[in-house]
């Protein structure tokens, strides 16, 4: 009875379609789950990897921390480094013209230094060495970032004397913005004023005994190289003088050129 059984089986099986277990079916299985030890071991690689990434860059942060070095991404300026030598303030100064705007020149020329004995102060935005005005300086370096920010969109006015007579249609083009080397400027506040009771200027501008000149206001929110001087030409008036009168909400009024004034600052600038 058992030996018939085992044929009937067996043949049952083949007439089902169904083949009979086996030791490869076994072998087959125990490869595919030693796959598994495989494949895990390939996918930890990568964070063995980073594992050891991480271990690097916190062993070079560490010798930077202890050799008193800062990270490179955060390094900055000197300036917005500076923190105030006693309490922040602004200083307003005159600047004379055939001043640099700087406290050191190597060719002996008129500095900073010359009038503001003043230590730890920087100056805030530039003014070129042939024009006169107002200058800000500041010992807080976090405020000087502030009034120079472009973003910030500050204002400063000036007074420029230009040779000719300029007409509300030559006007025009500057209010409309006008195309320069570097690109079209921005439109300008621009419009005739009187005569301004302002300092003579030493040495006095080079005027032409038959061409009359004309006073501008001129107000910007840009700081090209020399723009201003560069947009008067550009409609065929040159600039002879410029004053820089106002920067923002600080304004000359009536400091007298080379000289300076401190304000102390109790909040911070807008």
């Amino acid at each position: 009875m058992n030996k018939n059984s085992t044929p009937a089986t067996a043949s049952s099986q083949r007439a089902s379609g169904k083949r009979p277990a086996t030791g490869r079916a076994n072998s087959a299985d125990n490869h595919n789950s030693a796959k598994k030890p495989h494949t895990f071991a390939k996918n930890a690689k990568p964070s063995l990897q980073q594992g050891a990434n991480s271990e690097r860059h916190s062993a070079k942060r560490n010798n930077a921390e202890r050799s008193g070095a800062k990270p490179r991404p955060q390094q900055r300026s000197t300036a917005a480094r500076t923190k105030p030598q006693g309490e922040p303030m602004i200083v307003l100064f005159n600047k004379p013209f055939d001043v640099l705007c700087q406290f050191t020149d190597e060719q002996g020329r008129k500095t900073l230094k010359d009038y503001i004995p003043i230590p730890g102060v920087y100056a805030a935005g530039r003014l070129d060495r042939d024009s006169e005005g107002l200058l800000l300086l500041t010992n807080d370096g976090q405020l000087q970032a502030k009034l120079t920010e472009p973003k910030k969109k500050t204002f400063k006015t000036y007074w420029v004397q230009v040779e000719g007579e300029p007409t509300d249609a030559d006007l025009a083009k500057l209010r409309q913005g006008v195309e320069l080397k570097d690109g079209m400027t921005l439109p300008a506040k621009v419009s005739i004023m009187a005569t301004p009771n302002v300092w003579p200027r030493n040495p006095p501008i080079r005027e032409r005994k038959n061409i009359p000149t004309t006073w501008l206001e001129i107000q910007i929110h840009e700081g090209r190289n020399r723009q201003v001087r560069r947009m008067t030409a550009h409609i065929g008036f040159p600039t002879l003088r410029l004053i820089r009168y106002k920067i923002g909400q600080w304004s000359l009024d009536d400091l007298a050129t080379g000289e300076h004034k401190c304000i102390q600052v109790t909040q911070k600038a807008e």
